[in-house]
């Protein structure tokens, strides 16, 4: 399998950012870390590893970022607004700068965001606020109440960055049709924290006949064995 490591210096986070590329050709696909986690803990914990066979024959191509959790959602020695600030740097990094890498290496197709736990938060977050550039979105014991990070505080991007918040309100006859010709996944273990987060958010989306796919895997848990077996499912030949 192709693997390629990239570093640059990124002006709008202002610091060196990495991440790891696999495949020669394929779909495109954009693949978050859990929390804390790095450019690399996807490929050390076997997720890319799973689906390996696949991006070896030219069915995807996919790239795995770097997050910075600590400095954003999970940085209680910053404001909750600096924290969306710095979370805001990160996503138009992605938007800008990974992105653009990603589409001029794959060989066309839908892009996919994908992500297990935190990362699965992050794929709904960017993925539901732009429906335009991603158009799968696959999360994996993801849970997508942002209050337990912003001790309280409450303004417009709080608001606009909590799914359960502005989902229900959307009115926008562009967006919304926009998002229900997104392919969506929302799979957690039958015994996972998350759970019910997944089947609230479900609820939300359908109530605006926004289409989603909710998966409860029997047995499974908010753990890396159900996730490799959840990427293989949804991310299929």
């Amino acid at each position: 399998m192709n693997r390629e490591y990239h570093r640059w210096y990124s002006h709008r986070l202002g610091r060196d950012m990495e991440l790891l590329l696999y495949g020669h050709s394929g779909e495109p696909v954009l693949m978050f870390p859990t929390s804390r986690g790095r450019f690399y803990q996807n490929e050390d914990f076997g997720l890319v590893g799973a689906i390996g066979d696949r991006i070896q024959a030219g069915r995807y191509l996919v790239v795995c970022v770097d997050g910075i959790d600590e400095e954003s959602w999970l940085n209680r020695h910053a404001h909750p607004r600096d924290r969306l600030m710095r979370h805001a740097a990160w996503e138009s990094y992605l938007l800008h700068e990974v992105v653009p890498l990603l589409m001029h290496r794959s060989t066309g197709g839908r892009l996919t965001l994908a992500g297990c736990s935190f990362g699965g938060f992050h794929a709904y977050n960017i993925g539901l606020r732009n429906p335009h550039v991603f158009r799968r979105l696959i999360s994996m014991s993801g849970k997508f109440e942002t209050d337990d990070f912003l001790d309280g505080y409450h303004d417009d991007n709080v608001y606009f960055h909590s799914c359960t918040q502005w989902v229900p309100n959307l009115s926008d006859p562009v967006q919304l049709s926009a998002l229900q010709r997104v392919e969506m996944v929302l799979a957690a273990g039958e015994h996972d924290f998350c759970r019910a987060s997944n089947e609230r958010l479900s609820s939300v989306l359908w109530k605006k006949d926004i289409g989603n796919h909710l998966s409860i895997w029997n047995g499974g848990i908010h753990d890396w064995p159900t996730w490799r077996h959840m990427i293989q499912t949804y991310l299929p030949w």
